[in-house]
């Protein structure tokens, strides 16, 4: 399995829309997406515009999948028009 931490920030006053664009995002991938186990957005605790995707896949064909798809990329200008900065994208191997 591989773990994805996706960090994001958001410009200040564009939060519900990226909060809107993101939720659509969250609900094509889980219903669409059987590799991907977890997908689900966070806002960090105190903070008005500091964002993570926890994301989980059950294979690396999963995750390229992921990114393939048309959803995923009409997501991406959205997205981009909103972010305060480059994300930053961390990528795990599970311990078991």
């Amino acid at each position: 399995m591989i773990g994805v931490v996706a960090k994001l920030k958001i410009q200040d006053g564009k939060q519900a829309e990226f909060e809107q664009v993101a939720k659509d995002l969250m609900a094509k991938v889980k219903a669409n997406e059987p590799g991907c186990l977890t997908y689900q957005l966070y806002k960090t605790k105190g903070s008005e515009t500091d964002y993570i995707f926890m994301e989980q896949y059950a294979s690396a064909d999963a995750l390229k999948s992921h990114g393939q798809t048309e959803y995923f990329k009409a997501a991406g200008p959205k997205l981009g028009a909103v972010l305060g900065g480059a994300p930053e994208i961390q990528y795990y191997d599970i311990v078991e």
